[in-house]
């Protein structure tokens, strides 16, 4: 493998290791909605200000959200919205695997 092709794995995995958490999946799910700010998302995760902050600095360094801050809050909102289009596919996985394991135990 070339360095290239390596960069290009390393990043693949660094958006996948920010999204591997429900609680940044949950985000990501409500931000694809509308821009959130972290007041919001605190009260919907129902967990601290600093855990939330935390998440959201996770998905940001890994290039899934941009901040803005207007007036005392600051919103965050999907950099890519397509992302979501990876939750279809891995509910696909999740469904293949679901018929797999009842077709197993029927036999």
């Amino acid at each position: 493998m070339d360095s290239k092709t390596k960069a290009q794995y390393e990043a693949r995995a660094k958006i996948l290791k920010a999204l591997a958490h429900h609680t940044r999946l949950f985000i990501i799910d409500q931000l694809k909605r509308e821009k959130r700010c972290v007041c919001e998302l605190t009260e919907m995760i129902n967990a601290d200000t600093s855990t939330v902050s935390k998440h959201l600095s996770v998905l940001r360094n890994a290039g899934l959200v941009k901040d803005e801050k207007i007036g005392a809050s600051v919103y965050y909102e999907l950099t890519t919205p397509c992302i979501t289009n990876f939750f279809g596919c891995v509910e696909s996985v999740i469904k293949a695997n679901a018929e797999l394991q009842m077709a197993l135990t029927e036999n």
